[in-house]
C-alpha cells in the first residue's frame, strides 16, 4: 500500500489515507471539488453571456 488516495476528477492526491478512513482528512478533498465545481459553474456564466 503506497497510502495515498487519488481524486482523478480533480487532479489531486493525498499521503494520508489513515486520517482520510477516519474522516479527519476528507475536508480536504471536499473543499477541493466544492472548488472546483465553483470554478466551472462560473466558467459556464462567463461563456453563457456572449
Amino acid at each position: 500500500p503506497q497510502g495515498r488516495v487519488t481524486d482523478h476528477r480533480i487532479n489531486m492526491t493525498l499521503h494520508k489515507l489513515d486520517l482520510i478512513l477516519q474522516g479527519e482528512a476528507l475536508d480536504e478533498f471536499i473543499d477541493a471539488l466544492i472548488t472546483e465545481h465553483q470554478a466551472e459553474q462560473l466558467a459556464h456564466i462567463d461563456t453563457t453571456k456572449d
